[in-house]
């Protein structure tokens, strides 16, 4: 399949916001999480990005910073992978894992965080990025 990753806009957080919900992604609900969509959208601190097959968005994640004094450099976290119901959930991670880790090392971090996926069949994937058991969290180390 052939997939486009982009930076979300303010006009895909409804979108989005649907993926993520439908996907398990989302804990804070629907309402707070599009406040909080709409505000990363446009914060340097945080990556937010679409997935696109055929112009229709069927995958959305977003990273987030936060700084780290023990890490001595932001860490990143990705807050929510998602995908669309019907589409390959493994084939969209795979894609936005990706991104996500490739702006985590462009943004200068050297580790990124991650809650345990919420579909365990994709842990498979998560893995193949780096991603490894860390207790309640997965971590992955990045080369800068």
């Amino acid at each position: 399949m052939d997939y486009q990753v982009r930076v979300a806009r303010i006009t895909d957080v409804d979108r989005m916001v649907a993926i993520l919900d439908g996907s398990g992604a989302l804990g804070a609900g629907p309402g707070a999480a599009a406040d909080q969509l709409r505000q990363l959208v446009s914060l340097p601190q945080a990556s937010v990005l679409v997935v696109e097959s055929h112009r229709r968005i069927i995958g959305a994640g977003v990273l987030s910073l936060r700084p780290s004094a023990a890490a001595g450099a932001n860490v990143g976290v990705v807050d929510a992978v998602g995908a669309d119901e019907g589409s390959d959930a493994a084939g969209v991670a795979d894609v936005l894992l990706t991104e996500l880790l490739r702006s985590a090392r462009n943004k200068g971090c050297r580790t990124v965080e991650a809650a345990l996926p919420a579909d365990p069949r994709l842990l498979a994937t998560w893995t193949r990025h780096g991603f490894r058991d860390a207790g309640p969290r997965m971590t992955c180390v990045i080369a800068i």
